[in-house]
C-alpha cells in the first residue's frame, strides 16, 4: 500500500471536482485508471473507482447535509430505483472486452457533455413540469427557498438507467445523473450536485458489494485506500467550493471535463 501514497493527492482533486459537481469524481478516476494501468481489466478498475466514488460521495453528502441542500425522499426513492441497475451492470462489466470498455466509456462521456453544453445554451436550464406529480420545496441551510417539481415514471426511470450505468462504468453515474435532474426534472444545480450525491453513495455501495461478491475485487485494495482517504478530503473541499461557484459555471465546467474526457479516450484507441 505504501507504494501507492502518491495516489493521495490525486483522490483529494477528484474529491474536490466530484463534490462540486455531483458526479462522484470516477468521470475523472476512470479514465485516469485507464491510463495509468491499462493492462488491467475492466472489472478491477471499476472496482477501484466504485470504492472512492463511495468515499467521495458519503464525505460529500455530509457535508452538503450540513447545508441542508439534499432532497431526502426523492433521494432514498431513486436510490431504491438504481439498485437493480446497480448490481446487474457489476456482473456485466466482466462480459466486456477492454477494448469495447474504452470506446464505450468514451462514447458516453462525449454524448453526455455535449448534450450539457447544448442544453447550458439554452435561456432555460430547468426541465417541463407537464405532468408534474411529484412537487418539492426545501429551504437551506442559509434561508434561501427552492421549489421544483418533476414527473416521478421519469425520475425512478432515470434512477433505473443511472444504476447500470454507474456499476458498468466504474463512475458512479452522478456525471449522468446530475444533468439529467437538472434538464429533465427541473431541479436546480446546488441541490441536483447535493441530491445526486446520495444516491450516489448507496448506489456504488451495492454496485462495490456486488463486484466484491462476483471476485476479483481485493487485487484492487493497496491502490483504493489512498485514493478513498484523499476522496474524502477533497469531498469537504469542494463542499465548501460549492458556495462560491455559481450554478451555470458548474454545468459548463462539467460539460468541458465530459469532452475532453470522451475525447482523450476515444484518441487513445482500443
Amino acid at each position: 500500500m505504501i507504494e501507492h501514497l502518491g495516489l493521495l493527492p490525486v483522490g483529494v482533486l477528484v474529491g474536490a471536482l466530484g463534490t462540486l459537481i455531483g458526479a462522484g469524481g470516477g468521470f475523472l478516476l476512470m479514465p485516469l485508471l485507464l491510463f495509468l494501468y491499462p493492462k488491467d481489466p475492466p472489472e478491477l478498475l471499476t472496482g477501484i473507482s466504485l470504492a472512492v466514488v463511495f468515499a467521495n460521495s458519503a464525505s460529500g453528502s455530509f457535508a452538503y447535509a450540513k447545508k441542508r441542500r439534499i432532497d431526502y425522499p426523492s433521494a432514498f426513492a431513486f436510490a431504491v430505483a438504481s439498485l437493480p441497475g446497480a448490481i446487474f451492470g457489476a456482473w456485466l462489466i466482466g462480459w466486456i472486452p477492454a477494448g469495447s470498455f474504452r470506446f464505450g466509456f468514451g462514447v458516453s462521456l462525449l454524448l453526455s457533455g455535449g448534450f450539457l453544453i447544448w442544453r447550458s445554451g439554452r435561456a432555460v436550464l430547468t426541465g417541463s413540469t407537464q405532468g408534474a406529480d411529484v412537487h418539492r420545496q426545501l429551504t437551506d441551510a442559509e434561508g434561501q427557498t427552492w421549489s421544483w417539481s418533476y414527473r416521478r415514471s421519469l425520475g425512478l426511470g432515470i434512477a433505473a438507467v443511472v444504476g447500470v450505468l454507474s456499476s458498468l462504468l466504474g463512475i458512479g453515474g452522478g456525471i449522468i445523473h446530475v444533468p439529467a435532474m437538472i434538464a429533465w426534472l427541473g431541479y436546480p444545480v446546488h441541490l441536483a450536485t447535493a441530491t445526486s450525491h446520495l444516491v450516489l453513495g448507496i448506489t456504488a455501495a451495492f454496485g462495490l458489494l456486488t463486484r466484491w461478491a462476483l471476485g476479483g475485487a481485493d487485487a484492487g485494495f493497496s491502490r483504493a485506500v489512498p485514493l478513498m482517504i484523499g476522496a474524502v478530503i477533497g469531498a469537504q473541499l469542494g463542499a465548501k467550493l460549492s458556495d462560491k461557484i455559481g450554478g451555470p459555471t458548474i454545468v459548463r465546467a462539467l460539460a468541458v471535463a465530459l469532452c475532453l474526457v470522451g475525447v482523450r479516450l476515444l484518441w487513445t484507441g482500443t
